[in-house]
């Protein structure tokens, strides 16, 4: 029977049972099988000791990363209850560890608060896993039940006796090659980074990390009284503060417990994030609504009522009062909504209205006791909106010029003859040498260029209307096409990628981290949806004769093509300073063929470390830098060639 005429019956439907979905689909449970998924496997184990210090009964979590590849999670809470599950016959140990949706979340009276995958997490980390171990101390008793991929291996067994103050969980897991085949090799940055955030948001609850690993040992301590303002603190340590105190609220109301800390500094971008029941929500959701909506209400009312606002003045608007700040928003509350499976947005309408109104409550009286504070934070937000203003009229003037004048193109453009941003491209090029190879060497079908004259103004120290000024910044966002700031529109975007090509010198690499901050700091959704990459020109080309022979990227190739080539024969090595050294068809062959070319796409992977790295290389106080730079300097090879 032919495929077109093949009956579709009741043989083709699958029934998947147990923990297979998991194992058959384990994306849709932990998002990929990539690092981020393994990562994901210790962040559900940890999350349910996390929901016992919520329960107010574990204070200490310690996770461990063994020699054999192994990872240990031990906390001092109640312990999984061992006794026998009236609904499945088994073991609750074994019940929760087997069956999706088992848990004690599921029940309003076990955690009035909790994270984690609603009750699905540590199912899907043994499914994952080719071995887990589940450990637990309580009654006076130590248990443990081993399983393998999701099934039963050893029923439940008493080890021997516990203390009577002795009580918890310790879950022991490999996780399952099978599953994981890009890696199954740890991340001790990727975790930290992780346990540091838990522990801010849960103050007083200690998570004790430790890398056993040969050559890797490390430990840290995590362990933070003074919660999320000390992590505002953190996230502040690189930057200037206009006042000293971090602003702290902490409220019950309605069910929800709110937390706010902010702080105001002296640079000119917003670093808020929004965490709910300690899950990061990237894309904020409606307690980010509720925060702004009474953060810029309640500052316009204090501008008024002391005449700081003057009467024909206009409110200030949000991204004035917003302007400088650090903030931490978290939420915990009962019944969580996440818009999406990987819960980036949080959803719960009720959220809005409850922390619109501890934040209006609690700042309005903070305003009234600390009028120094206050007025400071009132002139930043009136320095924000004259430089908002200024920028909109300078913005306003670009559009009457181009309107006068269509025909000008932004710069020096060579635009692409296609405009569609599935396949074009604009290269960011340093000066008019290289800019003259790259549009000979282009493809003009889908390649735009861009000469960039020199170091373009390093933003980090600029607002918006000085930014305008620059011919190179308005020169790349008209060529863009998005727009900037609130008027920014991805949708417009004229370019698929847009590539930096800079010379592999000091003075390239600068350029490359100004335009990193311009993008980041104003057109960051360009690096969030993949839009930006850095192309990667040779270091070197080798020639016999007067012919390049082989292209080398990096000193350690240079040094394996000499060995391969011969050292004996008589080859010649050329060190390409600029991009303006090579000719069309080299720039071409090495860089801008897609063919052959190494990009790398920029990525923000850590927002929170990214935003702290242009702080410090970009800011103006020199000592941070200058540290930064001692600590991860990488010094070039010698080539002995």
């Amino acid at each position: 029977m032919s495929e077109k005429n093949r009956k579709y019956s009741a043989s083709d439907i699958q029934v998947l049972t147990g923990l297979e979905p998991v194992r058959k689909r384990p994306g849709m449970y932990i998002g990929s099988t990539g690092p981020r998924g393994l990562h994901h496997l210790v962040y559900e184990v940890v999350d349910n000791s996390i929901d016992e210090a919520l329960a107010g009964i574990c204070d200490t979590i310690l996770v461990e990363i063994e020699k054999n590849g192994w990872v240990t999670i031990t906390d001092n809470g109640s312990g999984i209850p061992v006794e026998t599950h009236p609904q499945t016959g088994k073991s609750t140990v074994e019940t929760v560890l087997t069956i999706l949706h088992a848990g004690g979340k599921f029940n309003n009276g076990a955690y009035k608060v909790s994270g984690g995958l609603h009750g699905v997490g540590v199912s899907v980390v043994n499914a994952l896993s080719d071995h887990l171990i589940a450990t637990i101390k309580r009654d006076g008793k130590t248990y443990q039940q081993e399983f393998s991929r999701g099934l039963t291996k050893t029923e439940l067994k008493v080890l021997g006796e516990a203390g009577k103050e002795e009580h918890g969980t310790k879950i022991s897991f490999r996780p399952d090659q099978e599953i994981f085949t890009e890696t199954t090799e740890f991340s001790y940055e990727v975790l930290a980074k992780r346990f540091r955030e838990m522990a801010f948001l849960n103050k007083g609850v200690k998570i004790v990390f430790k890398d056993h690993r040969e050559g890797q040992e490390k430990e840290e301590v995590f362990h933070y009284e003074g919660g999320i303002k000390s992590f505002v603190e953190y996230l502040n340590k690189k930057k200037t503060p206009i006042h000293k105190k971090v602003i702290y609220m902490e409220q019950m109301k309605e069910s929800i417990l709110v937390e706010v800390a902010l702080q105001y500094t002296d640079s000119f971008s917003e670093n808020i994030l929004t965490f709910a029941n300690n899950i990061h929500t990237e894309e904020g959701g409606t307690h980010l609504s509720g925060f702004r909506s009474a953060l810029t209400r309640s500052i316009n009312e204090y501008g008024r009522k002391y005449n700081i606002l003057k009467e024909k003045e206009e409110n200030l608007s949000g991204e004035d009062v917003r302007e400088g700040i650090t903030g931490i928003i978290s939420v915990k509350l009962p019944q969580p909504q996440f818009e999406g499976q990987t819960k980036a947005k949080l959803g719960n309408s009720d959220a809005r209205s409850v922390v619109d109104a501890v934040v209006t409550e609690n700042l309005e009286a903070y305003l009234e006791e600390n009028p120094k504070v206050s007025k400071a934070i009132l002139q930043k937000a009136l320095s924000a909106r004259r430089a908002r203003e200024a920028a909109r009229k300078a913005r306003d003037l670009t559009r009457k010029r181009s309107i006068l004048d269509s025909t000008v193109l932004p710069g020096k453009l060579q635009d692409c003859q296609l405009d569609d941003n599935e396949v074009t491209e604009i290269f960011l090029v340093e000066g008019d040498s290289a800019g003259g190879s790259a549009k000979g060497g282009r493809d003009h079908m889908t390649q735009a260029i861009l000469p960039l004259r020199g170091k373009i103004m390093n933003v980090e120290k600029a607002r918006l209307d000085r930014m305008l000024n620059s011919d190179e910044i308005k020169a790349m966002i008209t060529a863009f096409g998005t727009g900037i700031g609130s008027e920014f529109d991805l949708s417009k975007l004229r370019y698929g990628k847009i590539i930096i090509m800079t010379d592999a010198d000091v003075d390239g690499a600068h350029i490359q981290t100004l335009l990193l901050t311009f993008f980041f700091r104003y057109l960051r959704p360009l690096i969030e949806h993949g839009h930006v990459y850095v192309a990667q020109p040779p270091l070197y080309g080798i020639k016999k004769g007067s012919k390049v022979v082989r292209y080398c990227y990096s000193d350690s190739e240079l040094k394996r093509a000499m060995d391969e080539l011969g050292r004996d024969q008589k080859y010649k090595i050329g060190r390409y300073k600029g991009l303006g050294e090579m000719n069309a068809d080299q720039l071409w062959e090495t860089t801008m063929n897609p063919e052959h070319r190494i990009l790398l796409r920029v990525g923000i992977e850590d927002a929170q470390k990214a935003d702290e790295v242009f702080s410090v290389l970009m800011g103006s106080d020199v000592q941070p830098r200058r540290e930064f730079i001692q600590e991860n300097a990488v010094y070039a090879e010698n080539i002995d060639a």
